[in-house]
């Protein structure tokens, strides 16, 4: 089985910063992409950010320029950097890891449990 774990969620004020983690862990044979998704309040799941093992890394509009995605790919972890936090901000974000659990499985979207970042005053 495979876990994703986040961390680092919490309350931040408007200009602030905050850095999220994601470790993946189990049975995992390759990780081809992972990245950041967040969900608010009646909305839609939306991508935050996304970084493949090869090709370009993907940003949401709303956050280019203020966002950074880092990945380990010995620890087969994820990082997001947020910076000059917003309101809008606000959501559940889920971590998310492409792989495959053996050389022969397809590959798969796992998600994690999701971690609250609220940026209010």
């Amino acid at each position: 089985q495979v876990q994703l774990v986040e961390s680092g969620g919490g309350l931040v004020q408007p200009g602030g910063s905050l850095r999220l983690s994601c470790a993946a862990s189990g049975s995992i044979f390759s990780v081809s992409a992972m990245g950041w998704y967040r969900q608010a309040p009646g909305k839609q799941r939306e991508l935050v950010a996304e970084m493949p093992n090869t090709g370009e890394t993907s940003y949401g509009d709303s956050v280019k320029g203020r966002f950074t995605i880092v990945r380990d790919n010995a620890k087969n972890a994820v990082y997001l950097q947020m910076n000059r936090l917003i309101p809008d901000d606000t959501a559940v974000y889920f971590c998310k890891a492409k792989l495959r659990e053996r050389l022969v499985s397809p590959r798969t979207d796992y998600w994690g449990q999701g971690t609250q970042v609220t940026v209010s005053s």
